[in-house]
């Protein structure tokens, strides 16, 4: 279940079948330090503009790690990719449509205790269950509200991200990238549900405040029901911004039956702490397309926690979509990530 570090410099990358280990002063647990919580142990650009079974691969938005410890990837091109866990490389890959038979733009991703998948689409945006052969099962309930305008308040392309079950398997959390119209910017809905047989209903809803410019594009479960959050954004000319919070939800407001979220004193947010921000991560060799803070750093969307380590540390890939742009590259990062 543990995927072997992958570690790349400026002229060599992963090879299919073997490891690389980072040369010099990169070995060393400092070297590699983001922050006291946070080190990333390598990345890779092995499938960056690459094509499987006549496919392109890439344009990833969200991982996941099945009960088996491989991995499955899903970009929002409408293609669900399953991931040797060791190598990277794919191993097959499913279309993914919706009822009337149209490309998703899937977002975020879980492996349900049965196997399936929970995929949601940002379009709509919608929540699906979807078979091992990327058939659809079912669909999940969503709020007026954060259905995209005029249908809702949501603004297009901004609204399911991140998706993850809770420890357990009963409650199912997606979070909005970005606040609907009525919120004050930066106050981003997180939307659950519970586990009702085989179906899931809707249930509590919660706010979550960003950064400011900063959007959510992936969320993680933890063991004791705490969250890794992705925040991102992108600045033209300077590149990107990923930090990495710890949140908390389990004292925070139920925001399900306020309509307007604008920091009444009344609703407490999800609590946050910062565990890195990605932009102060040793760039381990690696080249950037276009002007980035640091060279590591590109549209990183996707997360999965991969196993864990002694004292209580996590193993977490991360996954950049490039977008299929010739400016943007499909990066895997390996972290070490004490919550």
């Amino acid at each position: 279940m543990r995927l072997r570090t992958v570690l790349a410099t400026a002229t060599a990358v992963l090879a299919a079948a073997s490891c690389l280990t980072a040369a010099g002063t990169a070995n060393s647990a400092e070297s590699r330090a983001c922050s006291p919580s946070v080190a990333v142990e390598g990345f890779s650009d092995a499938l960056d503009k690459t094509t499987y079974e006549g496919m392109f691969v890439g344009n990833f938005s969200a991982l996941a790690t099945d009960a088996d410890g491989s991995l499955a990837a899903v970009s929002d091109r409408s293609s669900l990719f399953r991931l040797d866990p060791r190598t990277l490389r794919p191993r097959a890959v499913v279309p993914l449509a919706d009822e009337q038979g149209r490309a998703l733009d899937s977002e975020g991703l879980a492996v349900d205790r049965d196997g399936t998948y929970l995929v949601s689409s940002e379009t709509e945006p919608a929540v699906r269950r979807h078979g091992r052969d990327g058939a659809i099962l079912a669909g999940l309930p969503v709020p007026d509200a954060l259905r995209v305008a005029p249908a809702g308040r949501a603004r297009a392309n901004q609204t399911f991200e991140g998706l993850t079950l809770l420890p357990g398997g009963r409650t199912l959390i997606a979070s909005m990238e970005y606040a609907i119209s009525g919120d004050t910017p930066g106050l981003v809905r997180l939307q659950t549900w519970r586990r009702h047989g085989t179906d899931f209903r809707l249930s509590a809803q919660y706010a979550y405040r960003t950064d400011d410019g900063l959007g959510v594009p992936e969320i993680q479960a933890l063991a004791d029901g705490r969250l890794l959050v992705l925040e991102r954004g992108f600045t033209a000319g300077v590149g990107n911004t990923v930090r990495l919070y710890l949140a908390d939800p389990r004292h925070a407001t139920d925001t399900s039956g306020v309509e307007e979220l604008t920091g009444q004193d009344d609703v407490r947010p999800v609590e946050k702490t910062l565990l890195a921000d990605l932009v102060n991560c040793p760039s381990l060799g690696a080249t950037a397309k276009q002007p980035q803070p640091n060279p590591l750093l590109d549209n990183i969307e996707a997360m999965t926690v991969t196993g864990h380590g002694p004292h209580g540390r996590l193993h977490v890939l991360l996954a950049s979509d490039d977008n299929q742009n010739a400016a943007q590259i499909t990066r895997f990062y390996r972290l070490t990530v004490r919550p």
